[in-house]
């Protein structure tokens, strides 16, 4: 992708192919602006590294780095969205460039401190004026044919789902020598705008209209707190075993309730627990959804900006069943999948209420999916790809709790959160009571009460958060 030799990262020795401006672009498409609210807060403040997420595995074999930036490049001229750039003036407008160039970085082994290189390429975020939402990094490990490999890409144009496409696309391109057979992908990112475009969205005004928190409803898993004294963005981690994660999926199944739910109601249940109250409770937090449960050709292979953020609501009451609030969030979640291509920027214009309704997000995050045909050909060649992790993005919102799948059947809870409102050692509190609800849950037979169920964490107090930034959102 086209970068300027002003735009290289000054903090690492690059070994870069040289790289030419990109060519002229095709006629602006419309933007989705409904959908710009991470793009304009990342052009605003690009060094906090917002909106910014990273996925790494490790590669074992032999890697030729110029077959590699080739496959790359062949993926670039295949997928739309990766030549794509926005303009701001005189109105946002998405600009598809006929050519762009791969940003790729090669280090030696010992020449960058991995966790370093992670949080300043993540600091370092985008230019979003410059077509390319990526840029690949490679680390020798010192190891013969081990190498990682790093992607860095911006939520404003491409999602998690996409970048597992794109994953498998650059493996068949790398295969063939660095080329991907074909032209460019129809349909591509401008079939999904203009079927954006066509919706009539009079149902989905009336739908979100009612499921948007209300003024009472609890949002943040915390009690009012003092200031944090710290600053930047955080992360909490907690395990679940593998056997507990089958026990858990096992014992929703049999319920007839998908792992989204379960954990919708185990945050539902802190949202609860920090209102502080015995009485019925609206809570209220935001979802993610994929986008791709659309009747659009092939919307589950688009690589695009799809995923978005919805409210979901609940009333938790203390004496009642915990598996009717299963049921609601379930049934809720069906309810909302009709209208996935909604985002929350016309969520908030139909309702007349601001973005501060929701102030924390939960999201079951897809593991990698890698296409078997796809493993036995990479085999074949003696090349094989570790488990590919992901860092998730930090968004605007305080916090976020992520659960994600991992290598070993276990899964990970984890608690993104803006330090200057929720403590490092808070946030550590809540991601430990969320893994124990969810330990706990398949013990259950759904008619214990929510009392009895938050029972379990017993005398262990509540997070504490602290009041919002004075001023502007960062």
């Amino acid at each position: 992708m086209a970068r300027s030799s002003r735009r290289r990262r000054a903090w690492i020795r690059t070994d870069r192919r040289p790289t030419a401006p990109a060519r002229a672009a095709r006629p602006p498409g419309p933007a989705p602006w409904h959908r710009c609210g991470a793009l304009l807060a990342s052009a605003a403040n690009r060094s906090t590294g917002r909106h910014v997420e990273q996925a790494w595995w490790h590669w074992y074999g032999p890697l030729d780095t110029e077959r590699f930036t080739a496959a790359w490049q062949s993926v670039i001229d295949r997928e739309t969205i990766l030549r794509g750039a926005f303009e701001w003036a005189p109105k946002p407008r998405l600009v598809f460039h006929l050519n762009a160039r791969p940003e790729v970085v090669r280090h030696r082994a010992g020449a960058v401190d991995w966790d370093e290189l992670l949080e300043q390429d993540r600091l370092h975020g985008f230019d979003l004026s410059s077509p390319g939402p990526l840029r690949i990094t490679l680390v020798d490990t010192g190891v013969p044919d081990v190498t990682r490999v790093l992607l860095t890409f911006h939520h404003g144009l491409l999602d998690v789902l996409s970048v597992s496409v794109l994953h498998n696309e650059f493996s068949r391109a790398y295969l063939g020598g660095g080329v991907l057979p074909g032209g460019e992908r129809r349909p591509d990112v401008r079939d999904w705008l203009h079927w954006l475009e066509c919706q009539d969205t009079t149902a989905a005004r009336d739908f979100f209209c009612r499921a948007l928190p209300a003024d009472t409803s609890a949002v943040l898993p915390a009690l009012p707190g003092p200031p944090t004294g710290q600053h930047g963005s955080g992360r909490a981690e907690a395990r679940l075993a593998a056997a507990d994660t089958d026990r858990l999926h096992r014992w929703a199944a049999g319920r007839g309730l998908p792992d989204s739910s379960v954990l919708y109601a185990a945050w539902a249940l802190l949202l609860y627990r920090a209102a502080g109250t015995s009485g019925p409770v609206p809570v209220g937090f935001g979802v993610t959804v994929s986008g791709r449960g659309i009747p659009l050709e092939c919307a589950e292979r688009l690589v695009g900006p799809l995923r978005s953020c919805l409210p979901m609501t609940a009333l938790v009451e203390a004496g009642r069943p915990i598996g009717l609030l299963l049921a609601d969030l379930r049934d809720r979640a069906l309810d909302m999948a009709a209208y996935e291509w909604v985002c929350p920027r016309q969520v908030q214009e139909w309702a007349g209420r601001p973005a501060r309704r929701l102030q924390s997000l939960v999201s079951l995050e897809p593991a990698p999916r890698p296409l078997p045909d796809l493993q036995a050909r990479l085999a074949d060649a003696g090349i094989r790809f570790g488990y590919r992790h992901a860092g998730g993005a930090h968004p605007l919102l305080p916090v976020a709790l992520l659960l994600r799948e991992d290598a070993d059947g276990s899964r990970l809870v984890t608690v993104v959160h803006d330090r200057a409102r929720l403590a490092d050692a808070d946030a550590d509190l809540l991601a430990g009571q969320c893994a124990r609800l969810l330990r706990h849950l398949p013990t259950l037979d759904g008619t214990e009460t929510v009392a009895e169920v938050l029972a379990l964490l017993g005398q262990d107090p509540p997070p504490r958060i602290a009041p919002p930034h004075p001023g502007p959102p960062h």
